[in-house]
């Protein structure tokens, strides 16, 4: 079963939108467009990961997200925590998301997967080989697909050995994020091969 997921970036610095939706109530009413027009389940992330971009605060980030989450899933939404912060994702889970989506893959903070585990939300566990302000100083691959398909399966590993079971696990081969064009689209050629492993696989956008 495929899914679409709608994407509500609510930061000033987006890649895909130019901080649009940097307004909660704007971002809502996005979101609410989004769910018309047939999105299953609704993204929302505070901080940019486009290449080059810097970190902000987990507070800062949670301002920006915690009202557009609970408003989206007071409504019923399937809503989406797109965060590499532990303290959000808890925050963002006990406002309503109910899946964490970190791009990190639990590398970027190390109680994320612990953290995620005692929620009880689903996570999808992204590819990923550092921050995005130096987002493809690793871009170094001798066979891209199998070394993102190992690495993810080490992730998944991390986050069975933090309590979360394989139920709850997503998988995203993090296109875009330290992967220069040909290999995206090696990487893209290789999702059957990916999905074959076990799990849901989330393709995002990159």
């Amino acid at each position: 079963m495929t899914l679409v997921m709608g994407i509500v970036n609510v930061t000033p610095d987006s890649f895909s939108d130019g901080g649009r939706y940097l307004d909660p109530d704007v971002a809502i009413a996005h979101a609410r467009l989004l769910r018309a027009q047939g999105a299953d389940l609704l993204d929302v992330g505070g901080e940019s990961t486009r290449p080059g971009a810097q970190r902000v605060a987990p507070r800062v980030e949670q301002q920006r997200v915690l009202p557009v989450v609970e408003a989206l899933a007071s409504e019923g939404a399937f809503v989406s925590i797109d965060t590499m912060n532990a303290t959000t994702a808890v925050a963002a889970v006990r406002a309503g998301a109910r899946l964490v989506n970190d791009v990190s893959g639990g590398l970027a903070d190390p109680d994320m997967l612990t953290a995620v585990a005692e929620t009880g939300a689903d996570i999808a566990l992204g590819h990923w080989r550092g921050p995005s302000a130096e987002m493809y100083a690793r871009a170094d691959y001798a066979d891209v697909a199998r070394e993102v398909a190992d690495e993810l399966d080490e992730r998944v590993a991390a986050a069975a050995d933090a309590g979360i079971d394989a139920s709850r696990i997503v998988v995203d081969p993090g296109i875009g994020f330290g992967k220069r064009g040909a290999q995206n689209w090696q990487t893209l050629r290789a999702l059957p091969a990916l999905a074959a492993r076990g799990h849901r696989v989330r393709r995002g956008p990159g």
